[in-house]
Formats: C-alpha cells, structure tokens, sequence
C-alpha cells in the first residue's frame, strides 16, 4: 500500500515539476527579469519532486516540517554555490560577481557550471525541499495489564476502620480468672489425691 501510494504521489510531482519545465522553456532568459523567472520555476519543479515523496509518506506520515539542522547545513551552502553561478550568469551582472570569482580563483568552476544553469536551478529547490521531515502521526501508548496492576497501591487502613477493629477488640470478654477460694480447693483436692494415693502404696 505504501508503494503505490508514494508511486502516485511521485508520479504527480514528476508530472507538476515537468509542467513547470516546459513552461520556463516558454519564458526565455532575454532579460534579468525572465532570467529569474525562468530558473525560479526550474527550481520550483526540484521543490515539488522532493515535498512528494514527503507527501507520500518517504520519511514518515504527518504534517512536515522544516529541519533546522538540514536547512543550515544542507541547504544554505548548496545555495549559496548554485545562486552564485546563477548571479554570475545573469544577463546584466550587477554584483560584478563574475570578477570576484575571478579574484577567488573559482572563476573556471562558475563557467562550467553556467553551461547546466537549469540543473543547478533545479538541484537548489531540490534540496531545499530535502529540508522537510514528517515527525509521524501520534500513537496511543498501550498500558500492559501487569504494569498496571504491579503499580496498584495497596488499600490503606483509614481511621473509621481501625476504630471498628479497637471497639470490637475491647467488647471481646477476657479469660476468665480464678478466684483464690477456687484455686485452694483445686490444690486441696489435688492433695487428697495424693494422700490418697500413698496410702494404698502402703497397705499393699
């Protein structure tokens, strides 16, 4: 399911991406302003290649948003190279970037690359749109039944029930004890028996 979905929403990003192409082809590069125009949708057409795979659940679902880490050290100097040589190509070089990249010693890298200026254009908004990520849909933790019982807390004894426990403690009748009149008569008659006892030993 996740295949076809990311070929359908690749194919509709190739499909706006080549409609953007065709109609920079339309526009020319006479002045400075169709120059940009031109490579502006170029590099609109690499932005919309890389949001469909972010659509298409590439990373993960869920809305995108923008990464910092990617977005400063992937993006800014990737443009910062390709909207150099897009400077130094322009029709009318107002920053005399062309001369600075003479003074750097760069100046034979920009004039190779001027002659792809539609792969730079693209590969700009390419990695710009790179810069996205998805953090995914939020899913519900599920509570294992043992954890959960494990983390009960055992019932506490309140003050109303150990009250209850003390009443009927105290309502419990005590051992009865014996008087001293019934403890001499029980050694008494524990005497006559020996008495008793000892004087058949003699007669016999």
């Amino acid at each position: 399911m996740i295949g076809i979905t990311r070929g359908v929403s690749t194919l509709v990003g190739a499909a706006v991406a080549g409609f953007l192409i065709w109609l920079a082809a339309q526009i020319g590069t006479g002045s400075s302003g169709e120059y940009w125009t031109t490579y502006g949708l170029i590099a609109a057409g690499g932005l919309t290649m890389a949001l469909s795979q972010i659509v298409g659940g590439w990373t993960k679902w869920g809305l995108p948003r923008l990464s910092a880490g990617v977005f400063l050290l992937g993006f800014l100097p990737a443009l910062l190279v390709g909207g150099w040589v897009l400077l130094a190509r322009q029709p009318a070089d107002f920053f005399n970037t062309s001369n600075w990249s003479r003074d750097l010693g760069v100046d034979g890298v920009v004039s190779d690359l001027g002659e792809l200026l539609a792969a730079v254009a693209f590969g700009i908004g390419l990695v710009f749109g790179l810069t996205f990520d998805t953090a995914g849909p939020r899913t519900a933790v599920e509570v294992d039944e043992t954890v959960a019982q494990r983390r009960r807390v055992a019932p506490v004894t309140t003050t109303r029930e150990r009250d209850a426990d003390e009443a009927l403690t105290a309502e419990r009748p005590a051992d009865p004890t014996p008087s001293a009149a019934e403890e001499h008569d029980r050694t008494r008659r524990f005497g006559l028996r020996r008495v008793g006892a000892r004087d058949e030993r003699d007669e016999r």
